[in-house]
């Protein structure tokens, strides 16, 4: 797909420099390095800068904010100027809600008083459609490798504690040696069609008339075709016959990789299974424009920025290729 390097979080071609994560003596040159910056996390959130976040804001590594911070990820270069990623703690503004800001998308946003004026931390689900490729992939970075950490502290063979090691991009255990690399789970996500109709479905708890993609977890020794093939028959009874893959998307909620394909049904009545998605429907392209002009009565589109919304819309517009 010619497109496909456009969908969120793809495209920039950030320099990761992986062979400096495990050079101490090149990671404090960066570290004092007058280019260098640093993105602040706080439970998840990211701190931006405009009405809609299309800016992040990055700190120097000297900041007052920074120096409370007791770990740091070496995310890669910008045009050369080394850029990292820190963890805020310790922090927890006026009428904070723990249970809210746990929620599937928080839509609150929370400003600081040590970041510039105009700051707010906020879900990077309600802002990753504003920033540009390279934020956008920092962004995406920081938060899956910090997604990690924080649920892989033991080691998974002695379980003792283990530290973060090769500037974040390892965990290493000091009892038993365990060498412990970041995780992404593989998903695919599928544009099934018939003829000229979609199928999408919906899952227990999501917003009322969205609609999506199906998708599912790659199980081991599947490849991803019969991953597809499996998963749709699986959730909706519909078998499916050839199968390309399309674009794949780095997913942060937590630690994903989409793999957008696209199948042809071959058949089409449909047996939803309860326990996998609460309802299931086929959608002609004429009826989907609606959906996406948001003049439908019943269904909504997926969310901007989603793997599922880049595929659908350039499916409408016939741009597969």
């Amino acid at each position: 797909m010619r497109l496909a390097e456009t969908v969120t979080f793809g495209g920039s071609a950030l320099e990761r420099a992986a062979e400096r994560r495990g050079d101490e003596r090149a990671q404090k040159a960066m570290w004092a390095d007058p280019s260098a910056r640093v993105l602040l996390v706080w439970r998840g959130k990211l701190p931006v800068l405009g009405e809609t976040g299309e800016r992040l804001i990055w700190l120097a590594t000297d900041d007052p904010l920074v120096a409370q911070a007791s770990e740091r990820i070496f995310l890669g270069l910008d045009d050369g100027a080394p850029r990292f990623a820190t963890t805020l703690s310790g922090w927890e503004p006026e009428g904070f809600d723990a249970e809210v800001a746990k929620a599937f998308f928080d839509p609150n946003v929370y400003p600081h008083p040590g970041l510039p004026e105009g700051n707010r931390f906020a879900e990077l689900r309600g802002v990753m459609t504003a920033l540009s490729p390279r934020d956008a992939e920092l962004a995406v970075t920081a938060k899956a490798l910090f997604n990690w950490h924080a649920t892989h502290r033991f080691c998974a063979r002695c379980g003792a504690e283990s530290a973060m090691a090769m500037a974040g991009w390892q965990r290493g255990c000091p009892d038993c040696g365990g060498q412990h690399f970041p995780r992404t789970d593989p998903v695919v996500i599928m544009l099934i069609t018939h003829g000229n109709a979609v199928l999408v479905g919906r899952s227990q708890g999501w917003p009322e008339g969205m609609y999506s993609l199906l998708a599912g977890f790659v199980e081991p020794g599947e490849t991803l075709e019969a991953a597809v093939r499996r998963e749709v028959a699986e959730e909706t009874g519909i078998l499916v016959g050839a199968v390309d893959y399309l674009a794949s998307q780095p997913w942060p909620f937590p630690n994903s990789l989409m793999f957008g394909c696209q199948g042809e049904a071959l058949t089409t009545d449909i047996t939803i299974d309860p326990a996998e998605i609460e309802d299931a429907r086929w959608v002609e392209r004429e009826e989907m424009v609606r959906v996406f002009a948001g003049e439908h009565p019943e269904l909504r589109r997926p969310r901007n920025g989603a793997i599922a919304h880049f595929l659908m819309l350039n499916w409408l517009a016939d741009r597969l290729d």
